[in-house]
């Protein structure tokens, strides 16, 4: 609940506004302007099964924090989300996280975030869509966004980009720790 006084809004609900909701002070204060900062891009990647639901709240995740995609997805109530995201009318999410680096682009940029359903088992992958990965490569994990296709070796997978930059892989499936289709991604345009 806002709590007011005689002159409006406190100076602590004010800045809740502002910086965590993005509201524009000056629509706040004098009624000027757009209600928000920036508007969210919101892409959804849905398939014709899949049902939405009226609000979901969303946790959004610290990779940082969470010390990885595997611990996440196999402990994902012991790890506290850093805030979370109320998106109406979108397929069921388990979780989103920001995304670092470039090989998605320009559909996806660092910095964007991802919300992302969990596949239990390796064999539900819809060939051509996107996914959030975890591989491991050298003992190390990797963390990535790629479309999945079928690859011509057996027991592999072709990871594929949107940047042309960066070239398609192979990678043997029992490399894959992790993996989760992308329902969505929200990028932020702010004017600040």
């Amino acid at each position: 609940m806002i709590e007011t006084g005689k002159a409006g809004l406190s100076m602590r609900n004010r800045n809740i506004l502002v910086q965590e909701l993005n509201v524009n002070p000056d629509w706040l204060e004098y009624g000027t302007g757009e209600m928000f900062n920036a508007k969210p891009e919101l892409h959804s990647f849905t398939h014709r099964t899949d049902t939405s639901l009226p609000l979901q709240s969303v946790p959004l995740y610290s990779i940082e924090g969470t010390a990885g995609l595997v611990p996440l997805f196999n402990n994902q109530q012991e790890f506290k989300p850093v805030n979370f995201i109320h998106i109406p009318n979108l397929p069921q999410c388990d979780g989103a996280i920001y995304i670092a680096g470039d090989s998605m682009y320009p559909l996806l940029k660092s910095g964007d975030i991802v919300l992302y359903k969990q596949l239990q088992n390796i064999e539900d992958i819809f060939w051509g869509d996107m996914y959030l990965l975890s591989i491991d490569i050298d003992g190390e994990e990797y963390i990535t966004v790629k479309y999945i296709q079928k690859a011509d070796k057996e027991g592999f997978v072709k990871l594929v980009s949107q940047n042309p930059h960066h070239a398609d892989k192979d990678v043997a499936i029992d490399r894959i720790r992790a993996i989760a289709l992308v329902k969505a991604s929200i990028r932020m345009n702010s004017m600040r």
